[in-house]
């Protein structure tokens, strides 16, 4: 895993922030699954979203650590080419766009939140939660030193409030927890390479069985960007 993090560091030039495209490429070879898209960086490139099943999002490609809601950089349920020309143009007026990432739209009943720093006291750290209005609102997170053997992780998964949500709650199917423990296993291991400063894969949509990465930041440690 370090090499191929290695790899791509360079191959992105030494940037310190990446862009989404990068970050959900290099998590797919590790083996997550992630929506199918195109990278976007001019207007007259559109015509390859031509490929994806429709209704689409499109997102402002920036390095800014922020959430794209918050600087207004998501537009969805996009039918057709021209709705994605005009959201493109849109897209691209906001401060720091590099381009725009389409993806085919994935929806799901349950989102999960992983993230992991490095702690100038602890060293690298894992954590997990339920996403949406569970961790914005009841900060339902827990934490772990990292890295994590997949029955670590699990048991990680295992110590939040709201477990139940993903086990199984009147009459609903339990979400694929080995899954979710092999994503929390993955970026327990890339926050344990000494490279990443922070990962956050926010949210993971999880299903009755697989997972898929909706949205996902990887920031680089300034020291190592460059190796």
């Amino acid at each position: 895993m370090k090499e191929k993090l290695a790899e791509l560091i360079r191959k992105t030039s030494g940037e310190k922030v990446l862009l989404e495209h990068e970050v959900k490429g290099f998590l797919k070879e590790m083996g997550l699954s992630v929506p199918r898209g195109v990278f976007l960086k001019d207007e007259c490139d559109i015509s390859r979203a031509k490929i994806l099943k429709k209704p689409l999002i499109a997102k402002t490609a920036t390095r800014l650590f922020a959430s794209k809601s918050d600087i207004g950089g998501i537009r969805g349920d996009i039918k057709n080419l021209s709705e994605l020309r005009r959201a493109f143009k849109e897209l691209m007026r906001i401060r720091g766009a590099e381009g725009v990432l389409v993806e085919e739209l994935a929806a799901g009943r349950l989102e999960v939140i992983i993230g992991g720093i490095t702690d100038p006291q602890f060293g690298p750290v894992v954590m997990f939660g339920l996403g949406g209005f569970f961790v914005e609102v009841m900060r339902d997170v827990v934490f772990a030193l990292a890295p994590l053997a997949r029955e670590d992780a699990l048991a990680l998964i295992n110590r939040i409030k709201g477990i139940n949500l993903l086990t199984g709650i009147r009459g609903k199917p339990p979400a694929d927890l080995e899954e979710i423990a092999r994503a929390v296993s993955i970026v327990s291991e890339i926050i344990s390479t000494g490279l990443v400063e922070e990962i956050d894969i926010n949210p993971l949509m999880v299903f009755s069985k697989g997972a898929i990465v909706l949205d996902s930041k990887m920031s680089l440690k300034e020291e190592k960007r460059e190796s």
